[in-house]
């Protein structure tokens, strides 16, 4: 299940072309459930990209730099020693 939340987003469509309106201060929040699939793989030069997909065709990736991805796996690394969510 995909969830995108849009905050203060309003566009003009005009002959099939996307044009913003209003100021450029557009807010999402995109969350995916139910991930049947994650990868990560080279993106460029400097980053990595996780992707995420769902039974329902729903997709999400998301480029980091190295140094957010060793963040992350230290957040992993604190859950697996001290949550019950990987027993």
């Amino acid at each position: 299940m995909l969830s995108l939340t849009l905050e203060d987003f309003m566009v003009e469509l005009n002959d099939g072309a996307i044009k913003n309106v209003g100021p450029n201060n557009k807010e999402a929040t995109i969350k995916l459930f139910d991930v049947e699939s994650a990868e990560a793989r080279e993106f460029g030069d400097k980053r990595v990209k996780l992707v995420f997909d769902d039974a329902d065709g729903n997709e999400i990736q998301v480029s980091l730099f190295p140094e957010d991805i060793e963040e992350l796996l230290a957040d992993l690394d604190e859950l697996e020693e001290n949550s019950a969510v990987f027993e």
